[in-house]
């Protein structure tokens, strides 16, 4: 194939050059699940729970169990058992994914001792409201 210049004369691309043109344009993210590392189970199924990175050093200390956390520049992901958002209403800052699946490629940054990869999810509900300042769901007035 030849592309022409403004000089009207071309030149010649095979076509490796173009699939790794066209390749190089994709930015096209993947879904995929947050692995579960090995020798850990997850018998209850896995859903993730993802907070703004500037709250995930703020919410890990005032956990008193923590499972798999996952992090990348942008995002904190806590592995929580699935449906852990049932009656729950997260803040609007946090990311509830069903399945863990996530687009990003965090690193796994926490593993716990034990053969299960979930963080609680009440107390990471509380811990998340206390930090973003926000009042828990359950705790709020209703009105008439």
């Amino acid at each position: 194939m030849a592309v022409s210049g403004a000089s009207g004369g071309g030149q010649v691309l095979n076509l490796d050059t173009l699939v790794r043109l066209r390749r190089g344009r994709r930015t096209v993210a993947v879904p995929r699940r947050l692995p579960v590392p090995v020798g850990m189970t997850a018998p209850l199924g896995c859903d993730a729970v993802a907070v703004p990175a500037r709250f995930g050093p703020l919410v890990l200390p005032r956990l008193p169990r923590v499972g798999c956390v996952y992090a990348d520049e942008a995002h904190w992901w806590w592995i929580v058992p699935a449906d852990s958002d049932y009656a729950l209403e997260w803040p609007a800052s946090v990311r509830y994914t069903t399945g863990a699946v996530v687009l990003d490629t965090p690193q796994l940054i926490h593993r716990p001792d034990g053969t299960v990869p979930y963080t609680p999810p009440i107390p990471l509900y509380l811990a998340l409201c206390r930090v973003m300042g926000i009042t828990p769901a359950w705790s709020r007035r209703l009105s008439a």
